[in-house]
């Protein structure tokens, strides 16, 4: 009974916690701990999820979707189609697009363009690049396309779902299903009792909005939501790649990172789970695998950058048989969405001087 009562009690406590520091819309947390000014990272974090939890994605966000998918035919991300599709439209690529083939359950395959948008700010333009974005994939590939966005902002209000012009009797207005998650905060508890993985990503993205200001409060919510993963009855893996998720938006300062982690240890020590030792070491771990982390992106970055300048070099030499010293200032300079615009003028300019 003992065992019980406390395991109630921690629910309960847990409970108070992600309601008060959470899901308290327009009463953001404040405090003395202050975190480090540094923006949250969303877009990294949702990627990933994104690739590990797709079907869980569709069943929590999109259900009329997930249930004419045949899941049993698996589903391809088509990364580089998308990437075509964006240059050719001169956007610029967020991360977390994600361009999906899946089939349906009448035999048909269709692409399906999920659109996570996790920008701060609104954005104006947000209508209308969906509709570029649908008609270049249609115009392209000639395929059915369902564009789907999710708004991750803290603006109640912002819900731009269609796009629409007209003129001299001609008119256009393209819609697509928008999910806003700051709806979810009043569904607190639907996602707690819910076993979707996806609803972890639903409780734990409000939660970096709302305590970026108290690192006290976040380190409290991030204990929170990873005893919930236990309690849950998730598999050790599930764990461990959710925790990962929570890890990676609750960033915590040293003080309070080590004040975590003590309470990890003894949340082990009361539920007796043989893999929580295992989050601990991988706890340990974490400045290590940030900075492989961040050294593998930026040197891939770097390489991808290198190889677009090498090849412009070559275009131009065999275009106009000589880089200009100037050009060439350029092409070392220039950021990758610069060398996709030269890569992309380069082979119809008439002279060298336009690029």
């Amino acid at each position: 009974m003992r065992g019980v009562a406390t395991g109630a009690r921690t629910a309960a406590s847990r409970m108070a916690i992600l309601e008060e520091a959470t899901f308290a819309w327009g009463n953001r947390a404040r405090g003395s701990t202050a975190l480090a000014k540094t923006p949250i990272d969303f877009d990294s974090p949702w990627k990933e999820a994104l690739g590990k939890y797709l079907e869980d994605f569709f069943a929590l966000f999109f259900p009329e979707a997930h249930a004419d998918i045949d899941w049993a035919r698996g589903f391809a991300f088509l990364d580089k189609e998308l990437q075509q599709v964006t240059r050719a439209a001169e956007l610029k690529r967020r991360l977390v697009d994600k361009l999906v083939k899946v089939w349906r359950r009448d035999g048909v395959d269709v692409w399906v363009l999920a659109h996570i948008e996790v920008q701060n700010q609104e954005d104006a333009e947000f209508a209308q690049r969906m509709f570029v974005y649908y008609y270049r994939l249609f115009d392209r590939y000639a395929r059915q396309v369902a564009s789907l966005a999710v708004l991750g902002d803290e603006r109640a209000n912002w819900r731009p779902s269609e796009y629409a012009q007209a003129l001299w009797g001609c008119a256009l207005r393209f819609t697509y299903p928008v999910v806003k998650l700051a709806d979810y905060r009043a569904r607190r508890e639907e996602l707690e009792a819910s076993d979707n993985p996806f609803a972890t990503v639903v409780l734990a993205h409000p939660a970096a909005q709302d305590t970026r200001r108290n690192a006290t409060r976040r380190r409290q919510v991030k204990l929170a939501l990873t005893r919930r993963l236990y309690e849950r009855g998730y598999s050790r893996e599930r764990v461990l790649s959710l925790f990962r998720f929570i890890d990676w938006l609750l960033a915590l300062p040293a003080k309070q990172e080590t004040a975590f982690w003590r309470e990890i240890q003894a949340y082990e020590e009361e539920r007796a789970m043989p893999y929580i030792t295992s989050v601990q070491r991988i706890g340990e771990r974490i400045g290590e695998r940030r900075g492989e982390r961040i050294g593998e992106e930026r040197g891939e970055r770097r390489g991808e950058e290198n190889g677009k300048r090498e090849a412009l070099r070559r275009i131009v030499r065999a275009r106009f048989q000589t880089v200009p010293e100037a050009l060439e200032r350029r092409i070392v300079e220039a950021n990758q969405e610069r060398l996709d615009q030269m890569l992309d003028r380069v082979s119809v300019v008439p002279t060298v001087d336009e690029l």
